[in-house]
């Protein structure tokens, strides 16, 4: 009896550490944060900041992006380049979006531009079978791209057979995080009292 349960424990073990390999091995890291941001801004300072959201900003980016914005803290990393006279200017702003695509996450790094409008989307890290990653011509159709009515599939943006819930749920990361950042570009209210 007492062989039995050794012999079943070391089987659950062994099926664990199967399990483990199989799950790590669909998982693709294909950039680090560092790598992403320089890629991004190539000669640049990047400086990360912290911004705790309000309840009110929140609910004015879901309004925007026509999604729920679940995050409370974010981390754009401001870019700051030099311009044609030598200052340094803003040159970009970074977000990190992590996202489930069907039922394992993705990690998109969405660069937003001075103009408010997308400059790059990368991918950090993919967790589904690596089938389900669009090709690089399609991510390379939000360029430019500004948050409004047409962006979204089936109208600015192609869907991809095969890997439509990544198509769906990157389009659904860059409206958040369009929305989340012209929602911290806004200059701030005035009150009564500051008046």
């Amino acid at each position: 009896m007492r062989e039995t349960a050794q012999s079943q424990a070391r089987t659950v073990v062994v099926l664990l550490l199967l399990l483990a390999t199989a799950r790590s091995g669909s998982s693709e890291v294909r950039l680090t944060t560092d790598e992403a941001l320089a890629l991004a801004f190539p000669g640049c300072s990047v400086e990360r900041e912290i911004v705790y959201l309000t309840d009110e900003q929140r609910e004015a980016a879901r309004d925007l992006a026509g999604a729920e914005i679940e995050v409370r803290v974010l981390h754009p990393h401001v870019a700051h380049c030099p311009d044609e006279d030598g200052e340094l200017a803003v040159a970009g702003t970074a977000y990190f979006d992590v996202h489930r695509v069907r039922t394992l996450s993705e990690t998109l790094m969405i660069v937003v531009s001075p103009e408010g409008t997308v400059q790059r989307i990368e991918i950090l890290r993919f967790d589904e079978p690596p089938d389900y990653i669009p090709r690089q011509p399609w991510y390379d159709q939000f360029d430019q791209q500004k948050l409004d009515s047409d962006l979204q599939l089936k109208r600015e943006i192609r869907p991809v057979t095969g890997a439509t819930l990544t198509a769906q749920v990157t389009t659904a990361a860059v409206r958040r995080i369009l929305a989340l950042h012209q929602i911290l570009s806004a200059p701030p209210a005035t009150t009564d009292a500051q008046r």
